[in-house]
């Protein structure tokens, strides 16, 4: 009994001051109703806007949990050269700030370092190996962005070889269209290597922030104009995705710590049949006028929505080559003796001299530096 009297009490004193509230505010309505319905009002609006801050803020963080943006493959429209520079040239800089990218950092096994390394020097070789130290520096920091990026794989061979074992869809041409298998120059190769090396250990290359796409200056790829042109670098133009994609915030993927064997890349990737693109109309035709055997392959929708091409060689080819009569080096150049003689299976001529060495004596001014001088 005496707990039910203890509970009551606080509800009695309650319901006194929600009745003594209300009569109040019937006081304040019939002295002020002017006063009492802007009042109402102010609060019903308050409330609105309450409630529509609560709803538009999940719309807000939607793009945080959205898919990434596919990477598009490098598409080129059918226009010459001196036209691709003049439209490329048209398209403004993107306006706003672009904020450098923050320094990579490598975390992972020396093995893994190593297969990151060759993946890294390997396209800044062959993507930018004709251009100055900047140019060579600007494509090592697109392929560290795109690590970082989610919609792209998040290792550095695996960003440099995305879609190379495609028929179409490399990222990077360098790994589909045959300079693979052209081995690079010493001198390049050590520069290249020293720029992928900086740029592992945290160099950044501040100019093209967060790029994640390029393309040379003579070329107009089908993408450039929905992307944001953010810099200029030698040849090369560079992008990064419009709206928040594009943004130092959604670089937010943690690289890998492994990578995957860089010459086994290598290897599938040369081992894969790429078609080619055809830059104007009727110029494979052209081509392949004169070869026998040579017919232009009739492509699925697929391949043929990117304008490219491939060629196959029927029987009639394996037939016309039986009827080429084939000419011997040595009797179609005029080469020196010495290569006649190494590329014969003849006997050695009484009279053949060693390779390199004159077959007239040796006058007494030269001495034996004349008799052993190569012959040219």
């Amino acid at each position: 009994m005496s707990d039910a009297l203890t509970l009551r009490r606080p509800l009695d004193g309650l319901r006194e001051s929600a009745t003594r509230l209300r009569e109040r505010a019937r006081t304040f309505m019939r002295a002020h109703p002017r006063e009492a319905i802007g009042a109402g009002v102010l609060a019903f609006v308050t409330a609105v806007a309450i409630g529509s801050l609560t709803v538009i803020n999940p719309a807000t963080t939607a793009p945080a949990h959205a898919a990434p943006p596919a990477p598009p493959p490098l598409i080129l429209q059918q226009v010459a050269p001196q036209q691709a520079l003049k439209v490329n040239s048209e398209i403004p800089l993107a306006s706003g700030p672009n904020p450098a990218a923050s320094p990579f950092e490598f975390k992972g096994s020396a093995t893994s370092r190593t297969q990151a390394l060759n993946c890294l020097a390997s396209a800044v070789y062959y993507e930018a190996g004709n251009q100055d130290t900047d140019g060579e520096r600007a494509v090592a920091q697109v392929v560290l962005n795109r690590v970082r990026h989610p919609a792209f794989p998040n290792s550095v061979c695996g960003v440099v070889y995305q879609g190379s074992t495609r028929a179409t869809g490399c990222q990077f041409t360098f790994t589909c269209d045959g300079s693979l298998a052209r081995e690079p120059d010493a001198d390049g190769w050590r520069r290249a290597w020293k720029v992928a090396e900086d740029a592992l250990s945290g160099s950044v290359y501040a100019p093209v922030g967060w790029a994640t796409h390029y393309h040379a200056d003579y070329v107009l790829p089908t993408w450039a104009s929905s992307m944001a042109k953010n810099a200029i670098v030698g040849a090369h133009l560079f992008y990064r995705w419009p709206g928040s994609w594009g943004q130092p915030a959604a670089f937010s993927d943690a690289y890998a710590g492994h990578e995957p064997s860089a010459a086994a890349l290598r290897t599938a990737a040369l081992a894969t049949p790429h078609v080619s693109p055809s830059t104007q109309q009727g110029q494979v035709a052209e081509a392949i006028k004169d070869i026998p055997g040579a017919q232009q392959l009739k492509l699925t929708p697929s391949m043929r929505g990117d304008k490219r091409v491939a060629v196959r060689f029927n029987l009639i080819a394996r037939e016309a080559s039986k009827d080429v009569a084939p000419v011997d080096y040595d009797k179609k150049f005029d080469v020196s003796d010495n290569l006649k003689y190494a590329l014969s299976s003849e006997p050695v001529a009484e009279n053949q001299q060693p390779l390199g060495r004159s077959s007239a004596p040796a006058s007494s001014g030269g001495g034996a530096a004349a008799a052993g001088s190569p012959q040219h």
